[in-house]
């Protein structure tokens, strides 16, 4: 699906890459948070030794900063999504709607839902504007 970033996003996508080196392919943009999708495999280079391109970053914008690791694989993505929850399964159902139903552990249902519901939102919205997937259940 094509994504189309307004400017506030694309900007501090491109400062991002300034402290990374790593270009990211979607930005959520918060009063207070951002969400950056980067590319499949390059989280560790994102985050970078300790923490230190996230904390940077964060310094420069005074947001908190949250990094969703992408996937060509819409399964994959919404469990990208809900990290660092541990994600037993994903299954996409698609009828009048299409569906991604995700099994978390019962222990691990507040860490996939998250503050205020904030990380569950996020992925619901990602998982929109990536693969067309109208909703994200916790099974």
């Amino acid at each position: 699906m094509t994504i189309t970033l307004e400017d506030d996003a694309r900007q501090f996508i491109a400062r991002f890459e300034d402290v990374s080196g790593i270009s990211g392919q979607d930005c959520l943009v918060f009063e207070d948070r951002l969400v950056i999708v980067v590319p499949a495999g390059t989280m560790g280079q994102a985050v970078g030794a300790r923490g230190q391109h996230v904390q940077q970053f964060e310094r420069r914008t005074g947001r908190s900063v949250r990094l969703v690791e992408g996937s060509s694989d819409p399964e994959a993505f919404v469990a990208n999504a809900l990290a660092p929850a541990a994600i037993r399964n994903v299954t996409i159902s698609e009828n009048d709607t299409t569906v991604a139903y995700v099994e978390v552990p019962e222990d691990d249902r507040g860490v996939a839902i998250g503050t205020g519901g904030q990380r569950i939102e996020d992925a619901r919205t990602l998982a929109n504007r990536h693969f067309g997937i109208d909703d994200v259940q916790l099974a």
